[in-house]
């Protein structure tokens, strides 16, 4: 029996075959994926396993039954990681899942915030992922096995006048006793696009602190990776959205300052519909670099993958045969012939399956490709970011001590002082900011002159600022727009906000304004759905 040290998740991927073995108590089962399939696993879906070396089949049944089967392949990763590390929590107080109680909980959760025996503490902020994932395990499972669920959770407050109350001891709570008093729902930062390029060139480009590239460095993903962070600071999007692009879905870069793209539905958070979104040309031309089909280092690893028939032992492989751009499908090889399918009903995991024939051989769809030539997986991207982040906490330190001077303690501290990093959601945040200023700069030109009656026609005819960032971030509601992302920004003055943009994007506004200007009156083109696309990157 294979005996582990922890708990451990791994996650069953249907892109790939199980590797070789001549292990009879392993072959006996047959082919190990269509088994997984028949009995409810997806790609993607975790698998738990225990210190014994078997997996407990009454937890890794939570993600392939009720609510959690429904949910997202992110959400799956989340919750698995989360309930390992409570897994192996209880195995060091000698505890078992089905047995856990109140007090551990909360222990866990001073463990896992404050505990000076822990070195891998978390901010209060993380601790709510652990919180969801453990307190959604013990919903379930208290429902199809009778556990007690240890976690304290906040009573319904309802205030009709008919609704049922709890007995005499109620005590009704407005907070969940759980969350940390130091959580808070979000914490957002934002890079300015100065920062930002200094991060990209130290971090993704081998450069120094000093704009020289250091010796030796052998950036092969470095246009890839350059186009990856350009695009998510110019767009918006979320990394599951930016990541799961198909070449085909991408506009040529022109003479339009902004290029429009489409969404697909099965991409975006909540997947309920697709919708349209916005491409700098800056960004077009970085990404039309990387997939350069003699330079740029997707092309080369296309070319490799297929020179050792990489592309050929993939399971689940559709052939794509033609695009109709116009009306967003994609005619996919069949038993009856080409088959019309929408790209909004295609998933990120569905899109890594797409490949077209071509005289090379087969050819993948997915813009953003691993080095061995396979579509990248959409958390892998984290780890690019995390390596960027080291590097350029390596540059401060040699920045600081040149010489090697200093002990192995100072240069730790250094490293850890580094002001400049970043994640790919402070990209999002950093657009939003971005735009924030670009329609409030607008705003204020656009409406001199107007009478206050006529400033509030145009705002209830046209929605105000939150409702126009909301459209180009995605959002449901101007609320999350205005609450969650740029809060901090609403009381800027005017030249703060214009000395954010660099000179490309303050032209950009100057333009917009004169186009605003000739049409006079009261009729305002409206910025989120004709204006503001066109004016700014």
């Amino acid at each position: 029996m294979n005996v582990l040290e922890h708990w451990s998740v791994d996650f069953y991927d249907f892109t790939v075959p199980p590797p070789p073995t001549v292990d009879p108590d392993i072959l006996r089962f047959g082919d190990l994926l269509a088994r997984a399939a028949r009995n409810g696993a997806r790609h993607g879906t975790p698998v738990i396993t225990s210190p014994s070396g078997r997996p407990d089949s009454r937890i890794n049944l939570f993600f392939r039954t009720g609510r959690m089967a429904t949910h997202e392949v992110s959400t799956w990763r989340r919750y698995a990681y989360a309930l390992v590390v409570w897994l192996n929590f209880l195995d060091a107080i000698g505890r078992s899942w089905d047995g856990a109680s109140v007090r551990d909980v909360e222990a866990f959760k001073d463990w896992r915030i404050m505990d000076l025996r822990n070195d891998e503490r978390i901010r209060p902020t993380s601790f709510d992922t652990d919180r969801a994932a453990v307190n959604a395990f013990y919903t379930w499972a208290g429902s199809r096995y009778g556990v007690f669920n240890p976690v304290p959770t906040v009573q319904t407050d309802d205030s009709d006048e008919g609704a049922w109350r709890p007995g005499p001891g109620y005590v009704q709570q407005r907070r969940d006793p759980l969350r940390p008093a130091g959580s808070r729902p979000r914490q957002v930062k934002w890079l300015l696009r100065a920062a930002l390029e200094q991060w990209r060139n130290i971090g993704l480009r081998g450069f120094d602190f000093d704009g020289l590239r250091r010796d030796g460095w052998r950036g092969f993903n470095e246009d890839r990776d350059c186009a990856f962070v350009d695009g998510l600071y110019g767009t918006g999007l979320r990394v599951r959205e930016w990541a799961s692009v198909l070449d085909v879905e991408l506009p040529a870069s022109g003479g339009e300052r902004m290029g429009e793209a489409w969404l697909a539905a099965k991409c975006i958070k909540g997947g309920e519909e697709g919708r349209k979104y916005w491409i700098p040309r800056r960004v077009l031309q970085s990404v039309e670099g990387y997939a350069d089909p003699l330079e740029g280092s997707r092309a080369e690893v296309i070319r490799r993958a297929q020179r050792r028939g990489r592309y050929d032992r993939l399971r689940g492989v559709r052939i794509v045969t033609g695009h109709n751009p116009r009306t967003g499908e994609l005619f996919l090889e069949g038993h009856g012939g080409p088959a019309a399918t929408a790209l909004d009903v295609l998933s990120p995991d569905e899109r890594r399956m797409l490949f077209r024939r071509t005289p090379a051989g087969l050819e993948p769809l997915c813009l953003w490709l691993s080095v061995n030539g396979l579509p990248k997986k959409v958390h892998s991207w984290e780890d690019t970011f995390d390596d960027a982040n080291k590097r350029v906490a390596e540059a401060w330190v040699r920045r600081a001590d040149p010489d090697g001077r200093l002990t192995v303690q100072e240069r730790e501290r250094i490293r850890r002082e580094c002001p400049l990093w970043a994640t790919a959601h402070m990209c999002r945040h950093s657009f939003a900011l971005k735009w924030f200023s670009i329609l409030s700069l607008l705003e204020v030109r656009r409406l001199e002159g107007f009478t206050p009656e006529e400033i509030e026609d145009f705002r209830d005819q046209l929605g105000d600022i939150w409702l126009q960032l909301a459209i180009l971030l995605g959002h449901k509601h101007p609320d999350t727009t205005r609450d969650h992302y740029l809060e901090p920004f609403t009381g800027l003055q005017l030249s703060y906000l214009m000395s954010l943009l660099d000179d490309d994007e303050q032209a950009g506004v100057d333009s917009l304004v004169r186009i605003f200007a000739r049409h006079g009156g009261s009729t305002i083109v409206p910025v989120a759905v004709a204006g503001t696309p066109g004016g700014a990157q």
